[in-house]
């Protein structure tokens, strides 16, 4: 029944109590401890009860409750201390500005698919979700002039349930936005902000909605209003639902919908990051718009705004990457390449690789690599990774020098500390620790912390954890009508004092949830030993399409349900940003056991040893770079199989022996006061080494130094003057694709011995310490000697006499021999022995950072 009239019913809060408003609407108390200790306050059951949403949780308490705090002074008092804090934390001058000054407007668009800010907010997924949470955390305090850009969806991600058989079912309630952290974003008149997006034959209408994060506002679209027909209604509705016709109109609406919003919006932005592929469209309505509003062409426009994209890849596996068939591009973009002054094929191009396939989908991991001068992977060894994955884009560079750079991840240190361990820090490092960088006494300070009293927190928290677990294991249970004994066999899972293991993530099977079960026998000794008691805690949900995951928690569920692992092994439903927090605070080793190379980077880890829990890990992602071990184990030296059951067999074994010889004993290895000495230095060295590098502040940070700022100063510098410098740089770029063919190297000479001088003077080659000095001769056609770039190549040679792991060395431009020879010089220094080479290249010679249609055509001499 469609209702006569709809409106909104908010909470009625008393005078003194109004400021609280103000405070539930800015998800700046999800990472503050004494804001979060007030709405514990104001009705802790009723805080548990909305899943930690204060928005709801204030509609929910009894008015007279309400009243009562109204004249509670202590109370009263807590609120405004919180709400001082607060108001000094929105208004004080943060790095960004102190360092590139002030900016009245927004700098910088962070678009992303998902959002992981707070568990009252599930337009999240997993890991991806909750690095643009954090990200968004740390630009807040770094005061970065930046907004973001999402989509907010009405089910969001599903609810997991596991049935009697343990087989995962999903649940998706629907978010009842007017109950949450968001507001609708309105007119002047009071009427909604609506955004028009162009999607086939039909525009698709959106509503804007703002979530507060600390300084920086995010910006959500929704489709779902009554201007929509039913099919563009549910573009909105689930997070990576549906199939790939919903996908596309989906990023559609995000990339295309989210950069016409920013404009409708009127905020100026200028440059764009685009957090992973989803969002990769924003390029082509940037260009679009440039073209329309400059009178340029789809070249010159395109050089101002590649010049300042940000893209960051999470995906190491080709198939993570959406791509989409040429007749679905057709169905919903057919307009654009009009539009771009592009046939067909050109436009397609633009996603494909090098050469392009006629029939070949549009890749948008491609589209975004192509149409961004900044392009990064999320950890260093998945930037060799995804290198290699694209090399196909710059077909004539060799993988090191594939433009694609090694950014590490990290975490909101703030929002994953528990509140325990933050006052231990307070109190040790001094209140601004998690501004600190890796290096700074704060840190070194860790070393001075009693080890009572860290191991005393840590304790508290494990015990914590023990007790939600089985609070969590009860209430599901109590909702599929389990009996008595098996609600009170709920109450005896897992030992608070012992050894506790957790692994918790998505269950996918590159993930390898299952490893450490693959010899249930020796786990089933590890586990139940007398005095060394050993306990694993197993969280996570699989894709609902991923039945093989599905299977993984099956088995687990059903392994956890057997008498030798009933007490020590335990599954946790419906996994979230509150489960995952009560788990990376209470472990004491955190497990991920991953294929290599096929975890991009993974925070998890980062959130343990934050909290001065260790990891147990394969060299994989965030840990191939920081494993030490003073600070952690590894499994396995990084090496790669091609048969899998021998790689799990052999990883399997190298996961228990360290269980067997390592990482039990020390754990269990007590003094007279029952303290694990070394276990505890293991937690400084990790606490002190880890925690100070893989966080946000100094990832966003990089973000701001190394992309936002120079893209943003490139924006400036290429749309100034009516596009004047981007229609020169495209200029020049033409020139040299007309010409460059003409190009040739006409001779190359050293002063090596030839190797009849060599057997005459009985000498080698060349001599470590020595330079060897080459010279070439370089035709140059049309083009003068300022536009290009001569180099030597050189380096070892592989068994197929390649060069491999090479770098350049620029040479000297010496001498002009007549209008188009040109001579060129360098001396190479002979650092090593062995058998090395050197080749000359000749590459476009002014600022090539931002070339993004030459770079791939850059040919080897």
């Amino acid at each position: 029944m469609r209702p006569l009239r709809t409106f909104t019913v908010e909470p009625n809060l008393p005078e003194p109590l109004e400021p609280l408003k103000k405070l539930a609407y800015n998800l700046q108390w999800s990472w503050y401890g004494d804001a979060l200790d007030l709405f514990r306050r104001l009705d802790s059951n009723a805080w548990e009860e909305c899943h930690h949403n204060p928005v709801a949780m204030l509609g929910r308490v009894d008015q007279e409750r309400l009243r009562s705090l109204a004249t509670n002074e202590g109370f009263l008092a807590h609120l405004h201390r919180v709400m001082t804090d607060m108001d000094a934390y929105l208004e004080d001058r943060g790095w960004w500005p102190k360092t590139y000054g002030e900016s009245e407007t927004p700098v910088v668009a962070y678009f992303c698919a998902e959002f992981g800010l707070t568990e009252c907010l599930p337009i999240y997924s997993g890991g991806l979700g909750v690095l643009a949470g954090d990200h968004l955390k740390s630009a807040s305090d770094l005061d970065l002039p930046l907004v973001a850009v999402g989509l907010l969806y009405q089910q969001g991600y599903f609810r997991q349930r596991l049935n009697a058989d343990g087989w995962q079912l999903e649940l998706f309630p629907r978010n009842d936005f007017h109950n949450m952290p968001v507001r609708q974003v309105l007119r002047d008149d009071g009427s909604p902000v609506i955004v028009e997006i162009p999607l086939a034959d039909r525009v698709v209408k959106a509503q804007v909605w703002r979530v507060h994060v600390g300084r920086i506002d995010l910006y959500l679209l929704d489709t779902n209003i009554t201007d929509n027909g039913i099919e563009d209604r549910h573009i909105t509705a689930q997070l990576y639902g549906g199939d790939q016709d919903m996908r596309i109109r989906q990023e559609v609406v995000l990339g295309v919908g989210g950069t016409i919003m920013l404009r409708e919006l009127g905020i100026p932005v200028k440059a764009y990051h685009m957090n992973e592929g989803h969002s990769a469209f924003l390029s082509l309505e940037r260009i679009r718009h440039l073209m329309v509003e400059h009178g340029a062409s789809f070249h010159e426009a395109r050089e101002a705004v590649a010049a300042s994209n940000v893209f960051t890849t999470h995906t190491p596996v080709p198939a993570g990457n959406d791509a989409f068939e040429p007749w679905l591009i057709e169905k919903y973009l057919s307009g654009y390449w009009d539009q771009l002054g592009l046939s067909k094929d050109e436009f397609m191009n633009l996603g494909r690789a090098e050469p392009p396939g006629r029939d070949e989908p549009m890749n948008l991991t491609i589209l975004a690599l192509r149409m961004s001068a900044y392009h990064n992977g999320v950890s260093a060894l998945h930037g060799q990774v995804s290198r290699k994955l694209w090399n196909s884009v710059w077909p004539a560079l060799p993988q090191p020098e594939i433009p694609i750079d090694g950014l590490v991840n990290g975490i909101h240190t703030l929002s994953w500390i528990s509140h325990d361990m933050a006052a231990l820090y307070d109190r040790y490092l001094g209140p601004d620790w998690h501004e600190k960088p890796p290096h700074a006494d704060a840190w070194q300070a860790t070393q001075h912390i009693p080890d009572a009293e860290l191991w005393r927190t840590h304790e508290r928290r494990r015990e914590r954890l023990v007790a939600f677990a089985r609070r969590h294991l009860h209430e599901i249970l109590q909702k599929r009508g389990a009996g008595s004994a098996e609600l009170a066999a709920a109450e005896e899972v897992l030992d608070p004092e012992a050894l506790t293991i957790g692994f918790a993530r998505r269950f996918a099977t590159y993930k390898r949830a299952n490893l450490i079960l693959s010899d249930l026998d020796r786990l089933e000794r590890i586990v139940n030993r007398s005095g060394r008691k050993v306990q694993i805690i197993f969280a996570g949900k699989a894709h609902p399409r991923d039945n093989p995951g599905k299977d993984l928690i099956r088995q687990i569920v059903h392994i956890s349900r057997s008498e030798p692992f009933r007490r020590s092994l335990v599954f946790l439903e419906d996994y979230d940003i509150n489960v995952a927090r009560y788990l990376v605070q209470g472990v004491d080793v955190w497990l991920n056991t991953p294929l290599r190379p096929m975890e991009a980077s993974g925070t998890s880890g980062m959130k343990v040893a934050a909290n001065a829990g260790l990891n147990l890990s394969i060299l994989d992602g965030w840990w191939a770079e920081g494993y030490d071990p003073e600070v952690g184990w590894a499994i396995g030296s990084g090496e790669m199989y091609d048969d899998l059951d021998y790689q799990n067999q052999v990883e399997s074994q190298s996961l228990y022996d360290l269980l067997e010889k390592e990482i039990i004993p020390l754990f269990y290895d007590r003094g007279s006061d029952n303290l694990p000495r070394r276990w505890i230095e293991m937690m400084k060295a990790s606490i002190r080494r880890l925690a100070p590098v893989y966080n946000t502040y100094r990832m966003v940070r990089q973000y701001a130094e190394a992309y936002y700022a120079p893209a943003a100063a490139r924006w400036d510098e290429l749309t100034g003057d009516n596009l004047a410098r981007a229609r020169e740089l495209n200029h020049w770029k033409s020139k040299i694709q007309d010409e460059f063919r003409n190009v040739k190297i006409e001779t190359v000479n050293d002063d090596l011995p030839t190797p009849s001088e060599r057997a005459r003077r009985d000498e080698t080659a060349a001599r470590v310490g020595k330079n060897v000095r080459v010279e070439a001769v370089v035709n140059l056609g049309g083009l003068d000697a300022d536009d290009v770039a001569v180099e030597l190549y050189c380096g070892r040679l592989d068994e197929d006499g390649q060069l491999t792991g090479g770098h350049a060395l620029p040479m000297e431009h010496v001498d002009q021999q007549d209008d188009q020879r040109h001579k060129y010089a360098v001396n190479m220094p002979c650092q090593l022995s062995g058998m090395v080479g050197y080749t000359v290249r000749v590459l476009p010679g002014r600022q090539t950072r931002y070339d993004t249609r030459v770079s791939s055509r850059i040919r080897w001499a």
